[in-house]
């Protein structure tokens, strides 16, 4: 990587991915993964509603292995996505994900939160879990396990990363990153992880900052209580004093001794129910 961490281009495997603009300048701890050994690539997904940009990761030449679905944060398919990715593909897994915002605006090259808020909003779960669907089938056209299926993701995405747990039959694993639990039920979102508790489909682990202040502890607690009604194993570990974002590399938020422990808490639980 550069050694200027500001720049608006970062190496991710064969193609260049920006930082996301609203993220800028990238924090000096940014991670730049090696795509050695890997096959990693972007591509264009076909979805229902027309093509969205997305990304793949494997061990090269290597065929039938989990596929992981990797789902971003609210700043869509950037640098740091892909990185995660790769990461995923040094593990064993073929890791894909895609920008399922690009259908109503590039979030990427947005610079305020507010903006890219106003995008989000507009994006129905539905919709994204049906462009989950559509990345499982193109992993397991693309020789990947699809009978081995994980999912993961980040802020955004670790809230969806519960609600596929719910949606997906089959789903083998999920790991959910500082995923909301709680919120305003709206015609795009109209239930939340804590509605959906009693119908996951797969075990989820769920990693959480101590000291986040978007996803107070009440929401946790609420979450865990729904786990327990219904009589599931599901685990939440909270790490105390990390902010939320702990295991973004690229942000001030980053926690290297917590984001350390939760990447293999998440591989021991992934490594354990898929392949």
């Amino acid at each position: 990587m550069s050694d200027d961490p500001s720049r608006r281009e970062l190496l991710t495997g064969a193609v260049a991915l920006g930082v996301a603009a609203a993220m800028l300048p990238a924090a000096a701890s940014a991670v730049d993964t090696p795509a050695e050994g890997l096959e990693a690539r972007a591509f264009d997904l076909p979805v229902d509603d027309g093509v969205l940009p997305a990304y793949e990761a494997r061990p090269a030449g290597r065929m039938g292995l989990p596929v992981l679905l990797v789902v971003p944060e609210i700043f869509g398919l950037h640098a740091h996505i892909a990185d995660v990715c790769r990461r995923f593909a040094h593990a064993g897994f073929h890791a894909i994900t895609w920008d399922p915002f690009r259908r109503i605006g590039d979030v990427t090259a947005m610079t305020d939160i507010p903006s890219i808020r106003a995008v989000v909003q507009q994006l129905p779960d539905s919709r994204v879990l049906a462009d989950l669907d559509q990345l499982a089938a193109y992993g397991a056209g693309r020789g990947g396990d699809a009978s081995q299926l994980g999912v993961t993701g980040f802020c955004w995405g670790g809230r969806i990363t519960w609600l596929y747990a719910a949606h997906r039959a089959g789903l083998g694993a999920g790991v959910a990153w500082y995923g909301r639990l709680r919120g305003e039920v709206t015609a795009q979102q109209p239930r939340h992880p804590v509605d959906v508790a009693a119908a996951l489909r797969a075990p989820v682990l769920g990693l959480y900052g101590g000291a986040d202040t978007g996803i107070p502890q009440a929401d946790v607690d609420a979450m865990r209580a729904a786990l327990q009604a219904a009589g599931r194993s599901d685990a939440i570990e909270v790490f105390p004093g990390a902010q939320h974002a702990f295991f973004a590399d690229y942000r001030p938020s980053y926690d290297a001794a917590a984001a350390a422990k939760a990447w293999g808490m998440a591989l021991a639980h992934l490594r354990g129910r898929l392949g």
